[in-house]
């Protein structure tokens, strides 16, 4: 029996587990690998690594790695759950320690975004509102704050969270990221050449506290988080994995303890954006002038009306702005879109 039968079941890997157990919590499993890695199964979809004793962790560092919290957005899974596969093959060593996430089993085996509420708006306590009381998103969202929690205690340490995502429409700019909101925070240096070794060229900075699961884990755990964005949603079994070489090599790096690459060989520096204005849906005399099928980062001259009601007028202001996450289909008060600029150093 192979090591991925021995922990996942026979003919299983991780994904093919959580999809099977999607609809109920799986039984806990801990398991010692040849090599003395330690792996505990929490629950579907969520793994927990630990380096085997006394072994260096050259970087310092922990990690928690995640995706499928929209459970349509299939690529980041299927590189997180290869480069487990080749862990657990023995191609080679865990360096640090890890959480692996895949976020929303029932919406993974559903092939939907979510089944019943948007999970990546639940986190930060958000789970505890009324509306979303017995949801099982909410639920879900509980349990992966408290594994996380258990995980920041036992490992504080440079603690890093990646949530992997990908678009429901087409974008610009194709690998984007986008950092929690924190008073007086900027990007460490360290960060920014990690993106650029993962082919992400655009960082777009928050302009509030928000209730994602990166935002959470940036100001509950104090991690460094960011919310990647890699392309285009595809179901499972038709992403081009080839576009999500750099994304894997650079997460794969740092599983195994290596060192970065030289910083200065990046093809090309950062795109920093700020978020200067935040559309939400003030009810039925909304109206939004941006078409349902614009991409991502499209940008707006000065003067553009992009949307009013009764009351109010939002016109871009003296320099270009663009557009990110356009949604007009979204309820009253919920965000409709976020206008963005170039961020001037």
């Amino acid at each position: 029996m192979t090591v991925r039968e021995l922990v996942f079941g026979r003919g299983r890997d991780w994904l093919s587990h959580t999809l099977s157990t999607a609809e109920h919590a799986s039984s806990e499993k801990v398991v010692v690998l040849g090599d003395g890695t330690g792996l505990q199964l929490q629950d579907s979809g969520l793994l927990y690594l630990e380096p085997p004793t006394g072994c260096a962790n050259p970087n310092n560092e922990s990690l928690i790695v995640s995706a499928g919290i929209h459970g349509n957005e299939t690529a980041p899974i299927e590189v997180l759950n290869s480069l487990l596969n080749e862990l657990l093959d023995g191609q080679w060593r865990l360096a640090c320690p890890m959480l692996l996430i895949l976020g929303n089993p029932q919406a993974m085996d559903a092939g939907k975004r979510f089944i019943e509420a948007n999970l990546n708006r639940l986190f930060g306590g958000a789970h505890r509102n009324p509306e979303y009381r017995e949801l099982a998103e909410a639920e879900r969202a509980w349990k992966l704050e408290r594994a996380c929690e258990a995980f920041a205690s036992k490992h504080p340490a440079n603690l890093c969270h990646y949530d992997l995502h990908t678009a429901i429409r087409p974008s610009l700019r194709e690998k984007f990221a986008l950092y929690p909101f924190i008073e007086g925070r900027d990007v460490p240096r360290a960060q920014v050449d990690f993106l650029l070794e993962a082919g992400v060229d655009t960082l777009l900075m928050q302009h509030r506290e928000g209730t994602t699961f990166a935002s959470f884990s940036s100001t509950a755990l104090g991690a460094e988080s960011f919310t990647v964005e890699l392309g285009k949603v595809h179901p499972f079994g038709h992403n081009d994995l080839g576009r999500f070489t750099a994304i894997s090599n650079a997460l794969r790096r740092r599983m195994k303890g290596e060192p970065p690459p030289d910083p200065g060989k990046a093809a090309k520096p950062i795109t920093v954006f700020e978020v200067v204005h935040e559309i939400l849906n003030t009810g039925d005399s909304f109206r939004f002038h941006v078409p349902d099928d614009v991409a991502n980062f499209t940008m707006y001259d000065p003067g553009t009306v992009i949307w009013e009601d009764d009351t109010t007028c939002y016109r871009v202001g003296d320099e270009p702005e663009g557009i990110v996450f356009p949604n007009r289909h979204v309820p009253v008060g919920h965000r409709v879109g976020l206008m963005v600029k170039h961020r001037h150093r």
